[in-house]
């Protein structure tokens, strides 16, 4: 490596490095036997993320790597949402130790998750910009696991008392599956290499560009993306690795079950559309890819949209009901990744900023529904420990008992089932005109189909709040004391609303981002 490339990489890395200089002062303040310095994680973590923000926007090159784009605008987005996800921790972790410390038990730092909690929550978000760094298999799967492993966990750290159990099982099913999926890739990425014999992607990239060239896609190379792609799909909750999503979901805290629908699956797409960037989309008898990685998309696409859906009309709990959501959205997405990056002549064809764009988007809106839950509990029971709210009975009235929460779930709910003119119809359309542009009809049919299928489940979201009135049986959910919790629901209700001024700007950002580099020479790398 040249003085001038290492140079070049350091300002790549000028947000990660934030965000690591941040997790070693969060570890460091969460073990105070100070209140007041251990409650700054939250603040000092935030602050980190928010410079990591401006200098992924200010400092990072242009012009290198498979889509030279793709990092600012990557690394921008995981530090807005990280931010207001940020919000939602608040009083996930140690909330009975806190007020037993107060009542005058003495402090023990072994006893007490804080630190712990927010250095794996910086340590996830550093790994997801890592991902859109990645020029390399060696550092994208290093990424891809930095991302993954804290989220196990969180996840199992998450909740106390008699509900800690089910945090704990969540916890392990989520690791030893999340082992499955890190192997199967891993597999994946070894066949390449030996396929190509570099593991540079856009080395890896020329390699097939140059076909009888002693170059070109070999079976082993296609066999390798294949495992590749299917392992990856783990982090996106795709069929048919998607069985975990539920039981984690479920079991998780509510912040924790917002922070996986965002993390993972983001830095699952970017790896996708690295790996995918390296044969290219020109490659194949008039197919976007290779026949055989093309149909494994499609039919993980048809499969992950419609599973998600039809098993999310049969939830009562909420949790269970976005997890499966979760994995609907999965299988929109892939429907822009068939379809690739089209032909370059606007971005409304363009799929792969169309899944930058619905990132974003997916993001803000599903973390305020689950916002809502993460605001609302039972009053303790002989145990001590807060309940969260957890089936669609729990919502019934809540427009009238908690307006402002209430409402949030009616937009938030209404903007992930696509209904104009909230963020998410706006989020959607592209993924419907970058597919007809490649030609996919029947994946659109199936996309229009799903929709409208969850359309019964969102309008149920919306309907118990708005039209129902509050269960008399039943003590009202009281508001959480975390006041933080609140504003990221209203944050992201108002994001759902405003940024549909800023809905084409957004899109020619994501546009830019993914697009290719220019060819120069006699290269066909860029194609």
């Amino acid at each position: 490596m040249t003085m001038q490339s290492m140079h070049d990489k350091i300002l790549e890395l000028w947000p990660e490095l934030v965000l690591f200089a941040g997790t070693c002062v969060v570890m460091v303040m969460g073990l105070s036997p100070k209140l007041a310095v251990r409650r700054m994680c939250a603040p000092v973590a935030g602050a980190a993320l928010a410079v990591a923000g401006v200098l992924a926007a200010l400092t990072t090159p242009e012009g290198r790597g498979l889509l030279p784009g793709l990092m600012p605008f990557a690394k921008v987005v995981v530090s807005v949402v990280g931010l207001a996800m940020l919000l939602l921790l608040d009083g996930t972790v140690d909330r009975t130790e806190e007020r037993l410390i107060a009542s005058g038990q003495p402090f023990n730092p072994l006893r007490t998750n804080r630190a712990e909690f927010y250095a794996f929550f910086l340590f996830s978000l550093t790994g997801l910009m890592l991902c859109a760094s990645a020029n390399d298999l060696i550092w994208l799967f290093l990424a891809l696991e930095l991302t993954s492993l804290p989220t196990y966990i969180m996840v199992t750290i998450s909740r106390g008392g008699k509900a800690g159990a089910r945090s704990q099982e969540a916890g392990v099913k989520y690791f030893f599956l999340g082992a499955m999926g890190a192997a199967t890739f891993l597999f994946g990425f070894a066949l390449l290499y030996g396929a190509t014999g570099t593991t540079n992607l856009q080395a890896m990239k020329e390699f097939f560009a140059h076909a009888g060239e002693g170059g070109g896609i070999t079976d082993l190379a296609i066999a390798g993306m294949l495992m590749s792609l299917l392992g990856v799909a783990f982090k996106i909750a795709a069929v048919p690795m998607h069985l975990y999503t539920p039981d984690v979901y479920e079991g998780a805290a509510a912040p924790v079950s917002a922070f996986l629908a965002f993390t993972p699956k983001t830095a699952g797409f970017i790896s996708m559309i690295l790996l995918c960037s390296t044969m290219g989309w020109t490659h194949g008898a008039g197919h976007s890819l290779p026949d055989l990685v093309r149909l494994l998309l499609w039919v993980m696409a048809a499969l992950t949209m419609t599973v998600g859906n039809v098993l999310a009309i049969l939830q009562s709990n909420v949790k269970r009901m976005l997890a499966y959501s979760s994995v609907a959205h999965s299988g929109y997405m892939l429907v822009a990744l068939v379809a690739g990056p089209g032909s370059g002549r606007g971005i409304t064809d363009n799929g792969l900023a169309a899944i930058l764009f619905y990132l974003l988007s997916y993001g803000l809106m599903n973390l305020g529904a689950f916002a809502v839950l993460a605001c609302l509990e039972r009053r303790p029971g002989p145990d001590g420990e807060y309940r969260e709210i957890e089936t669609v009975d729990d919502l019934r009235g809540l427009c009238k008992t908690q307006p402002a929460l209430g409402w949030t779930m009616v937009v938030c709910a209404l903007s992930l089932l696509g209904f104009p003119p909230l963020l998410g119809f706006f989020a959607k359309v592209p993924l419907f005109t970058s597919a007809i542009a490649a030609g996919e009809i029947v994946l659109v049919v199936i996309l229009g189909v799903n929709a409208a299928i969850a359309a019964y489940y969102y309008l149920r979201l919306v309907a118990m709040p708005l039209l129902e009135e509050p269960d008399a049986t039943l003590p009202p959910a009281a508001r959480t004391p975390f006041v933080s919790r609140p504003l990221a629901a209203f944050i992201s209700a108002a994001s759902v609303v405003v940024l549909v001024a800023f809905a084409g700007t957004l899109m020619r950002e994501a546009g830019e981002a993914a697009k290719p580099p220019k060819a120069t020479g006699h290269s066909n790398a860029a194609k």
